[in-house]
């Protein structure tokens, strides 16, 4: 008996030499994506479990049921779509019905990652594989044996099926976005017979036919599917997939996609942290590079801004529309994207100005919410260093952008008297109480948003300055800069606000009608975007110094910060009738964009992005520190409900992203990094031409989330931000992290990030 515990103790160590299973810190990137983060939304849409390649143009998820737009939460399967055609395998005795085909689907019989899906479709007992590569898809049915095998097509109404080979099928036509809608699609058996059903209306309104197809599978009850997908012809979709997917090689297909996804993923390598926050951090990096899809194939693209195929001449093209949003993609994505590949970056601002070239103005496609921020993009890129591109051109069509094109949001339409008013009055005009819109530009639904386009086309103003400030343009540069200061035109010091004035000079609301939270309407989009004063009065990250001067200075600026993320429903004047004593329940009805509150901060939209780091300017920066930790402790989660708003195409991935390694980018057009609380022990981001550059964040963990003391490149760091010269070259960045605040750490009005230039 005393040699028990030696005996289990032996047993023990054979028992974990012949374990297989790794410590979770060497997973690889790739393992630690959960495409299902997200599958339930807060507010508008929900994300999907995409498969694709990093900036693909294939771009694959089940097509879930109709009208659940919490994709998570959809429990049945109706097709999987490839470029211009979809389809849904089924087995048994074939429904005649189309809507009798969808299929339950369980998640734990799923596997979803961003480069290979597999599920179980519950009714037929079949097993369904895709894996993709840039511009083509490769789907592995698996049907159970003795059952006869069908699939169901989706295609539009000229795809045909080649006469001499009943195993290929292709069709479709000019997609809006370029981003392929014709299909070339080759089937490892061919098709034994065939019936057509009854055609259907797709999503843009033209109609598709179905055609249920009979196969004899092989003897593992296997049929296979590549389709290649092309924006330009069916003739370069057969080119796409003989170029990228040539052999019946799944499992080889499969692997390749992993490795360029690992290779991706890796420009990013973390160590520590916990286990949840390693798999946000790496599904969200994940989303940024699925936002964009280029679409150049063979080195052409199809340009939907004029219907034509163009030569690349080496250069990616990004259509504008397809995920080149600029309202929100200014502040975090874009900037991120620099980071990770400066090309995609330049060839995103390439792609901007050969829409200018083509149709005479940058907003021709792409006219979202307030503001014109590829200026900012472009302007962010160039301050960094990255400048193959016209220049004189971009400028020349961001200028028109300003003095010609409509500020109005969600509008496409001509210079309207209210442009023209904003630029010779300095503030965009709102309606006073009780008076009519009579301007027909407006838009019906989003309002004026007065004090929002106000604001953000005055940071594009200060842009418009620093772009004429470098290439020498001296009485645009003094034009500019009188604008850029445009934002002081809108505070009111009555209120302590930014508010909306009328067109005669006069504040539309009194001291005590105004509420920085309830005042505007819908969604605010009577003065505001989607949001509501609280926000809008901190929206000037261009010029922080000027707004912390018409608060009162860095106290009352600190204190405005503090009311901000302490802020309730009630106060600040009742709220208006019907809303007055609701609290959050009709809060949630009137501003249902501004999700993932921390009293009236909102981490669930854009415009609130900046505002944690803003202690940075007034002397605080352990509070930035603290907010941040709070934020991203409470608001992002491992799970279907793990972004606290609309992830928007991979803006709140990118926001966890830079905050999660310790730096933000304030001002995108200004070469600086806000310094935040970083979470991870060491942070490697690539640089290209093998330089690193190295965040070490010593004793970091969940209490110990302020910074004591930083090195940068060897030299003591007491300020709260960098610039890009300091890492574009490699090097390190280096802070001890403690329990309590320090406070004499960057908090010195010297040490203060840089804000306006003038």
């Amino acid at each position: 008996m005393k040699n028990t515990g030696l005996i289990y103790f032996l047993f023990g160590i054979l028992l974990l030499a012949g374990c297989t299973c790794t410590p979770s810190q060497e997973k690889t990137p790739v393992d630690y994506v959960d495409t299902n983060i997200g599958g339930i939304g807060q507010l508008l849409s929900s994300t999907a479990p995409t498969v694709s390649m990093p900036y693909g143009m294939m771009r694959i998820s089940p097509t879930t049921t109709p009208g659940i737009n919490d994709r998570y939460l959809a429990d049945k399967i109706y097709g999987f779509p490839a470029g211009g055609m979809s389809l849904m395998p089924v087995s048994g005795t074939a429904d005649t019905i189309p809507d009798n085909y969808a299929s339950m689907y369980d998640h734990d019989m799923e596997t979803a990652t961003p480069y290979y899906y597999s599920t179980l479709l519950e009714k037929y007992d079949i097993q369904v594989e895709y894996t993709v590569s840039s511009h083509a898809a490769y789907y592995r049915l698996t049907f159970p044996k003795d059952a006869p095998a069908h699939i169901l097509f989706s295609l539009p109404q000229n795809a045909t099926m080649d006469p001499d080979n009943h195993a290929v099928l292709s069709g479709g036509n000019k997609d809006g976005w370029g981003r392929g809608g014709y299909f070339y699609a080759e089937l490892s058996k061919p098709l034994a017979s065939s019936k057509t059903l009854a055609s259907t209306q797709s999503g843009r309104g033209s109609a598709t036919q179905r055609i249920l197809a009979d196969f004899v599978p092989d003897q593992d009850g296997k049929v296979e599917i590549r389709v290649g997908l092309s924006g330009i012809s069916i003739e370069q979709a057969q080119q796409n997939l003989q170029a990228e997917i040539p052999a019946w090689e799944f499992d080889k297909t499969r692997e390749q996609g992993r490795k360029i996804w690992n290779d991706a993923l890796s420009e990013i390598e973390i160590k520590g942290g916990t286990e949840e926050q390693r798999t946000i951090f790496y599904t969200s990096l994940y989303r940024v590079y699925i936002s964009l899809s280029n679409t150049v194939e063979g080195d052409k693209y199809y340009g939907s801004f004029d219907q034509k195929v163009h030569d690349a001449n080496g250069h990616g093209f990004y259509p504008i529309g397809a995920g080149a949003a600029m309202w929100g993609n200014y502040r975090t994505l874009e900037p991120l994207h620099l980071l990770l590949d400066p090309q995609e970056q330049v060839d995103l601002i390439r792609s901007f100005i050969t829409l200018y070239e083509t149709t005479g103005t940058m907003s021709a496609i792409n006219r979202g919410l307030s503001g014109h921020h590829i200026i900012g993009v472009a302007l962010d890129a160039y301050m960094k260093g990255y400048r193959d591109f016209d220049v004189e051109k971009a400028y020349e069509g961001f200028k028109k952008l300003q003095m010609d094109d409509t500020f109005l949001p969600w509008r496409n339409v001509p210079q309207t008297p209210l442009d023209r008013f904003y630029i010779e009055n300095g503030y965009f005009p709102a309606l006073k109480k009780g008076e009519k819109e009579t301007e027909p530009g407006v838009h019906t639904w989003e309002r004026r948003q007065a004090v929002a386009v106000t604001l953000e086309s005055t940071y594009d103003d200060w842009c418009m300055a620093e772009w004429a400030r470098v290439l020498n343009k001296q009485e645009d540069y003094e034009y500019f800069k009188k604008r850029a200061h445009n934002y002081e035109n809108v505070f009111d010091k009555r209120i302590g606000f930014m508010a909306p004035k009328s067109a005669d000079g006069e504040w539309v609301l009194s001291e005590k009608e105004y509420s920085p939270i309830w005042s505007g309407g819908q969604g605010g989009r009577e003065y505001y975007t989607e949001m509501n004063g609280w926000i809008y009065t901190f929206h000037v990250h261009q010029d922080v110094a000027g707004l912390i001067n018409l608060m009162g200075g860095r106290e009352k600026f600190v204190d405005k910060l503090n009311e901000l993320f302490q802020a309730q429903f009630e106060g600040y004047n009742d709220p208006p009738e019907p809303f007055r004593g609701s609290g959050e329940y009709l809060f949630n009805a009137l501003m249902p964009d501004q999700t993932g509150l921390i009293g009236q901060y909102s981490q669930g939209n854009e415009p609130a992005f900046h505002i944690p780091y803003l202690y940075n300017y007034a002397g605080q920066p352990w509070m930035t520190q603290r907010r941040l930790r709070d934020i991203m402790k409470l608001w992002f989660n491992a799970t279907p409900l793990g972004y606290c708003g609309d992830e928007d195409n991979g803006e709140q991935a990118s926001w966890y992203v830079l905050s999660a390694m310790g730096f933000f980018p304030v001002n995108p057009g200004r070469p600086v990094y806000d310094i935040g609380s970083p979470i991870f022990d060491e942070v490697k981001l690539k640089m290209g031409e093998g330089k690193v550059f190295t965040i070490t964040a010593k004793n970091v963990s969940a209490v110990n989330k302020y910074i004591q003391s930083a090195m940068l490149n060897g030299k003591p760091l007491n300020k709260p931000w960098f610039e890009h010269k300091d890492m574009v070259n490699g090097g390190t960045l280096v802070f001890e992290m403690g329990p309590r605040p320090n406070y004499e750490w960057g908090s010195s009005p010297e040490a203060a990030p840089p804000s306006s230039d003038f």
